[in-house]
């Protein structure tokens, strides 16, 4: 089938202004978005720029926004989408080249809430590892699975009036820490995220929910760190 495939362009070094260029390529229903746009840099134009790696909805790295919504190229397929694809950079975060965007301010809030597990306790005197029940780890299950791709970040409006915000991503991480019983640092967490742009900064929109990749219930969990705060303990 005959598809028309809209891209987003900028080079700093030589554009003035951003612009599109479309493509009109032969394609089939099962090709992924991220397929069209390695045929067009492979043989139409090799100077266009996106991120990719995994090319199996692992890594995060060719999030973009596809039709007016923030997808892995990856797993967008022609037949969910329709012959007439428009492919631009994420939105709130600058644009570096193309559909490359800067993602330095995106981590540096992931690393505001400290992720990675805190604990000062010494570990079991047997050697075995620090015990955790199944329905203590289901908990934070549904958390554990955000691929750092900023799909939820940059589809949340009060990102996009401020990215001081840390954003959905950072407190879908922070949650995961939080609720973990083996961890020990959750009352650190919950001060950064009881801050200026910290957890009430979200408006219950949903936008990161229906963004989310990996359909991790994302407003549900900013929600339970939400009352994590007014709780004002954890465990």
């Amino acid at each position: 089938m005959e598809i028309t495939l809209k891209v987003f362009r900028y080079n700093p070094e030589k554009d003035a202004k951003w612009h599109y260029e479309t493509y009109v390529i032969e394609g089939q229903p099962t090709d992924r978005v991220l397929d069209l746009l390695e045929y067009v840099k492979g043989y139409i134009d090799g100077t266009l720029s996106f991120r990719r790696s995994c090319a199996h909805g692992v890594c995060g790295s060719d999030a973009m926004r596809i039709n007016g919504r923030n997808r892995l190229a990856c797993k967008a397929l022609v037949r969910d989408v329709g012959t007439k694809i428009t492919v631009e950079p994420l939105i709130g975060l600058k644009v570096i080249k193309d559909l490359i965007v800067d993602m330095e301010p995106f981590f540096d809030n992931y690393k505001k809430i400290l992720p990675f597990l805190i604990n000062e306790t010494p570990p079991p005197a047997d050697g075995k590892e620090r015990y955790q029940s199944p329905e203590d780890r289901a908990i934070f299950d549904d958390t554990t699975k955000c691929i750092l791709c900023a799909c939820c970040t940059t589809s949340c409006p009060s990102f996009w009036a401020n990215d001081d915000y840390v954003g959905p991503a950072a407190i879908v991480n922070a949650h995961r820490f939080i609720f973990d019983s083996r961890d020990e640092a959750a009352n650190e967490r919950l001060k950064v995220l009881n801050s200026m742009f910290g957890v009430y900064r979200c408006h219950t929109i949903f936008n990161c929910t229906e963004a989310c990749p990996r359909e991790i219930q994302v407003t549900k969990a900013i929600g339970e760190v939400k009352m994590a705060i007014l709780r004002g303990k954890i465990k």
